[in-house]
């Protein structure tokens, strides 16, 4: 009894130290936001003053803003961790004021412009942390006669567009097909579009940029230096700084353009069409990008399952070349004049996101998506090898079994094959015949159907193991997938965080964490999946 009893005082001197500990933990965590609170409103100049950018939990807006930009359900529940904090800037002195306070009081920072972030890592972390949202500092303006842009990170690329559009209709920017994507994350991390057979992407025209540095200043990019400039246009800004603005090049576009999208199953002999896609897609004229996707439907014959192919052109001309260029080169996939729509580059823009092509061009100002949010895992690969027929079949019996799980094929060669690989960070260039994205999508809520959706994905990924890029095989940075590896709490992990590295950004990853290292050597703009300092920060 007595021992029994020493047990229970030992238990609740225990408990009684637990809890005092978390209270303490929990008065000095507040303690520590209310002086950053208190740190933002100094460092606020009174022109520009930050108290109606600044949302606390005990805000009835808070909830509102942090969901506004989540694109992905799966960080939306009531488990994921919350940010303290979300600061949404409209001035760049308030960027510098938040960078200045949070490197002082040592608080980790995620930075979002849009959301369109597979992995929720510009907006949820395991410890601690503030937003700092940048959908305020949305800016554009466009010079015709230098054709050139200044677009903020806060914009999306629909709004670039408009505007665009608003000046002249002979100009575009080749970046991508989604309007709500946001600048910031899309032309830091190498973001394409429909047009990078002819153009190459979003960061092979970017001519300037300004960033907020760890240390707070302002720097365009003469005062950055080639290297930084070189990192974040397809490194990721968000490991260097705090991207404000990038500098575009105008590229010129006819003022008629021309659209279709075809459809066949297996039954259409869709097998046959597929293969010699991949023949024709990466080395037919640039003018022309034709996106294949692949998902799993009802055959209407038998009712069984089969394969839908189905392919999306962008054509910089007018239709009745587009059927000729394609019934000389393209037999297979049987196009037709009836097919094709001709329209101006603008509108375009809503074909490809499935909106009517008669819709007023002002729904790209839109900033919320036309469909549903779902819940979703995406993944990526190369293909540099032709695939033969019979493995084609392999991969719809896979997909069948599968079911849920679809493809995305976009074509490479033309600009993407002539620009070398180190002129960015971005490393996928001339070898590659087409990018692969995995697509998985539910709408069912719960652990037990995320891990099964999640699963499915990586079962399909490891199915290609054979059929794409190897030593290291290839990823899309823009596409972010934690598969791959993480930086725990995106701590300075040079190992962990080349496993990731490497497959993103292949050899160019070296001269990253070296440009990292010198510029930002205590790691304070870091995420699950940033890019790390070296392990001595003297090293060289």
């Amino acid at each position: 009894m007595e021992a029994l009893s020493l047990h229970r005082i030992q238990l609740s001197i225990f408990a009684t130290f637990v809890f005092l500990s978390l209270v303490w933990s929990s008065s000095y965590a507040n303690s520590v936001h209310n002086t950053f609170l208190d740190c933002l409103v100094n460092h606020s100049e009174s022109s520009h003053p930050i108290t109606s950018a600044i949302f606390t939990p005990n805000n009835t807006s808070f909830s509102s803003v942090l969901q506004a930009y989540i694109r992905n359900l799966c960080f939306n529940t009531s488990t994921t961790r919350k940010p303290f904090l979300i600061v949404t800037p409209f001035h760049v002195s308030q960027v510098q004021g938040v960078v200045r306070c949070a490197k002082k009081h040592n608080l980790l920072i995620k930075i979002r412009s849009g959301g369109h972030d597979y992995e929720g890592l510009s907006y949820v972390a395991s410890q601690p942390f503030f937003i700092l949202d940048m959908f305020h500092l949305r800016s554009i303006k466009v010079d015709i006669d230098t054709e050139t842009a200044w677009v903020h990170a806060g914009a999306t690329l629909g709004e670039v567009y408009y505007k665009i559009g608003e000046k002249s209709k002979i100009h575009g920017f080749p970046a991508g097909v989604c309007p709500t994507v946001g600048v910031g994350g899309h032309i830091s991390g190498g973001g394409y579009g429909n047009m990078m057979r002819k153009y190459g992407l979003s960061v092979d025209n970017v001519v300037d940029a300004q960033i907020v540095d760890v240390e707070g200043r302002l720097l365009d990019r003469k005062s950055m230096g080639e290297d930084l400039f070189w990192a974040i246009t397809g490194g990721g800004g968000s490991s260097f700084g705090v991207v404000l603005a990038y500098k575009i090049k105008l590229v010129r576009v006819p003022e008629t353009v021309s659209v279709f999208r075809v459809r066949r199953t297996l039954e259409q002999n869709a097998t046959d069409i597929v293969y010699n896609w991949q023949h024709v897609a990466p080395t037919i004229d640039n003018n022309l990008f034709l996106r294949l996707t692949l998902n799993v439907v009802n055959s209407t014959q038998n009712g069984t399952k089969t394969i839908r192919a189905t392919f999306v052109a962008l054509f910089l001309g007018d239709s009745n070349s587009l059927v000729s260029l394609l019934n000389e080169k393209f037999p297979q996939l049987g196009l037709k004049q009836s097919d094709c729509i001709e329209t101006s580059w603008l509108r375009s823009v809503l074909f490809w996101t499935n909106i009517n092509i008669t819709t007023p061009v002002e729904i790209l100002l839109d900033r919320q998506p036309r469909s549903p949010v779902n819940y979703l895992k995406r993944k990526s690969d190369y293909v540099q090898k032709a695939i033969s027929k019979e493995c084609f079949e392999g991969i719809w019996k896979k997909m069948i079994e599968l079911e849920n799980v679809a493809f995305q094929f976009n074509p490479y060669g033309g600009k993407m094959a002539e620009i070398p690989s180190t002129a960015t960070p971005f490393p996928h260039r001339a070898g590659n015949l087409w990018k692969v994205q995995y697509q998985t999508n539910w709408n069912e809520a719960g652990k037990e159907v995320t891990d099964h959706f999640i699963n499915l994905t990586r079962i399909l990924h490891k199915y290609m193991t054979p059929f794409v890029s190897k030593n290291p095989r290839g990823a899309f940075f823009n596409y972010r997938d934690i598969d791959l590896g993480i930086n725990h709490n995106g701590e300075n992990n040079y190992v962990e965080g080349k496993v990731y590295g490497v497959e993103y950004f292949k050899d160019n990853f070296e001269r990253l964490v070296q440009i990292k290292t010198k510029i930002d050597p205590h790691n304070f703009f870091r995420n699950e999946q940033s890019i790390p300092v070296l392990p001595n920060p003297m090293e060289k």
